[in-house]
């Protein structure tokens, strides 16, 4: 693995600044998928479906250990996890800052590149491309008879055509080129930042790890030493002791939860990242074929052009009536069979797709599961509280009872 790739782990938040200049350097686009509720004619599905496909679901879950790490890492997660004190306020508020700052950093350059990055010029000058050469050559009609207006020198006039049709296809030429430079330099920075962001990502996985290390530690040997030594002396000083170490345990549990979000974040860059890249990819192989294949063979095509055009002069006006009428009646034909299966098309399609239906109600059902687990949930924490209450009351007037003997 290359030095400057390797993770690093520091318990001092402002170390991070260098790694976050870093991650500013580079861009990338983060497609956000549609909140679109959804309906479905499906029945409701049964707790017993429930639990199967959480059960599913379990079986499928990656736990995060150690075997993801190489040894010379699972040695710095040791070293760094004997390190971590989590009676220390600030060490636990700013664990694992420094790389969260550079998944921000990251994915908030990620966002800038969404919004000041416009491919669009790109289709318009691959559109006007197609559209300069499509109406190359085409002669300006009144109407159906126009087609009878001769010019004292046709090859003249598509010649002149063609020299108009050549300076707007090398404008065109000219940008497509620019953006293929613009393409190329972006696929180099998007590899740049898939391997940012995979430092990013083992850095998150080795302070959950060390965090987790040390939390055990401080569950099963300090919080438990203070509450044997709690229950053995009966000191409310040192039950306060003990409830103090307890509470200060569960915020680094949320802490290292928090770093576990990150770095689920991180984990969707690495696929995002590769996605916008593939993406421009293609856009740049289509630029490659425009300038390698179809500019040239348009003109090779022109050369063909100007020889035919001296035998078309000697078409009779008959043959050219004929053909006119044989075009129009084709045209005409294949625009009735165009419009004929586009209203054929629009007529049968359902006014909501299913997809939508069921994506609708899939919302709705997970909306309504939710609900009712916050109710639960709160329901128990207050039957919770109320037993609580009871034991608080009966200490203190067990206490006032104590100190009245």
């Amino acid at each position: 693995m290359d030095e400057n790739m390797m993770p690093e782990l520091t318990l001092d938040p402002s170390g991070a600044a260098a790694a976050q200049a870093a991650a500013q350097a580079a861009e990338a686009a983060i497609p956000k998928a549609p909140d679109t509720p959804a309906l479905t004619l499906e029945g409701a599905v049964t707790p017993e479906d429930a639990a199967a496909v959480q059960a599913a679901r379990d079986a499928q879950a990656i736990q995060l250990d150690e075997s993801q790490l190489n040894e010379a890492e699972r040695k710095m997660v040791n070293d760094f996890a004997q390190k971590i004190d989590i009676t220390d306020s600030t060490q636990v508020l700013q664990y694992g800052a420094a790389a969260q700052k550079n998944i921000a950093g990251f994915s908030e350059n990620a966002l800038n590149n969404v919004r000041t990055k416009d491919l669009g010029q790109v289709g318009e000058a691959l559109s006007s491309l197609v559209v300069e050469l499509k109406t190359f050559g085409q002669e300006e009609k009144s109407g159906i008879f126009g087609f009878f207006q001769k010019k004292k020198n046709e090859a003249l006039a598509l010649k002149a055509s063609y020299d108009k049709a050549e300076v707007n296809v090398d404008k065109i030429a000219s940008i497509l080129e620019g953006h293929q430079v613009t393409l190329m330099k972006d696929i180099a920075m998007l590899d740049q930042m898939y391997e940012l962001n995979t430092k990013y990502y083992k850095e998150l996985t080795m302070y959950i790890l060390a965090g987790k290390k040390a939390l055990m530690k401080a569950r099963n040997e300090d919080l438990e030493e203070l509450r044997k030594q709690a229950s053995a002396s009966g000191s409310q000083e040192d039950a306060q002791k003990y409830n103090d170490y307890a509470n200060l345990c569960s915020r680094f549990e949320k802490k290292l939860h928090d770093l576990e979000l990150t770095r689920m974040i991180s984990i969707q860059m690495g696929p995002q990242t590769r996605m916008i890249q593939n993406n421009d990819a293609l856009m740049l192989e289509k630029i490659q074929s425009s300038l390698v294949n179809t500019i040239p063979l348009w003109k090779s095509q022109m050369v063909l052009a100007l020889g035919l055009e001296h035998s078309r002069q000697a078409t009779a006006a008959q043959s050219a009536v004929t053909n006119m009428t044989n075009d129009l009646l084709r045209k005409n034909a294949e625009m009735l069979k165009m419009g004929t299966i586009e209203t054929a098309k629009e007529a049968e399609r359902s006014v909501v797709d299913i997809e939508t239906l069921q994506h609708t109600n899939q919302q709705l059902i997970s909306t309504l599961n939710e609900v009712m687990q916050i109710q639960k949930d709160g329901a128990q924490k207050r039957k919770e509280a109320e037993l609580e209450l009871g034991r608080i009351e009966g200490e203190l007037k067990q206490k006032l009872l104590e100190l009245r003997g």
